[in-house]
């Protein structure tokens, strides 16, 4: 599947975070670009979509090597790299992207010691730049918050050239499963939406997920105040949203 579209992949160096977010003028982008995996690294596979190529990278970089030399070497086992655009940072060292020849303009990548930023079929460099220095300037916010403002900044900045259609943001820590995963999978501001699914998610789910069990320490039950703001309707909690509907 191709899938143009811009994404930055990044790493929170005061928290060891890893995390992406993409938007594109596809449905549910989200659910084939990203691939994270807790204390290695995060990647975006996009253009002509192969998520087996994240997976090969991600374990390279579980070895120890660097992004760049992770992404240089999966990429050189592709036959089909000139179609192929990929983000990739680890969990230590800079970041990395590939921009295959074959890619839909306008198309490109920029990447730092704790980010790649990466996109094709955009209506200028203007959209990775915003991407890039965006993530750049936002250092002492939540890695959540620094690549929700890097989408914002990007889709300012003119984005995909076919339109809008879907966004997502993921973030995973030292658990296994993501602290944060949302995703807007069909709406025409795609981006906005995220946002405000963000917003609910912080009130309402961001308290349930930093109850679940950690690795290594025993499992507790959810805290009272957790259970009892769940088991209210959606309107009624928190940041509402939802419905009361059955």
């Amino acid at each position: 599947m191709e899938v143009n579209t811009f994404s930055i992949v990044g790493r929170c160096e005061r928290t060891g975070e890893l995390g992406a977010a993409v938007a594109s003028a596809v449905p549910a982008v989200g659910a084939i670009c990203l691939v994270l995996r807790s204390g290695v690294g995060a990647v975006s596979t996009q253009s002509w979509v192969n998520p087996y190529l994240a997976g090969a990278i991600l374990d390279r970089l579980a070895t120890g090597t660097t992004a760049p030399a992770a992404v240089a070497a999966i990429l050189a086992q592709d036959p089909a790299a000139a179609f192929r655009q990929v983000g990739a940072i680890g969990h230590a060292g800079p970041g990395a992207a590939h921009t295959g020849t074959e890619c839909t303009p306008w198309c490109g990548e920029r990447d730092g010691p704790d980010y790649a930023a990466q996109g094709n079929m955009l209506t200028g460099p203007a959209v990775i730049d915003a991407l890039a220095e965006t993530f750049e300037t936002t250092a002492g916010l939540p890695l959540e918050e620094r690549l929700m403002r890097a989408l914002e900044a990007a889709q300012a900045a003119g984005g995909d050239k076919r339109g809008r259609q879907s966004a997502a943001l993921a973030v995973i820590g030292a658990e296994d499963y993501r602290r944060v995963d949302l995703r807007v999978d069909e709406h025409a501001d795609p981006i906005a939406e995220l946002r405000r699914v963000y917003a609910v998610a912080g009130r309402q789910l961001a308290p349930f997920v930093a109850g679940m069990p950690r690795r290594g320490a025993p499992p507790a039950p959810a805290p009272d105040a957790v259970v009892e703001m769940l088991l209210k309707s959606p309107p009624d909690r928190p940041g509402g949203g939802g419905s009361r509907n059955p």
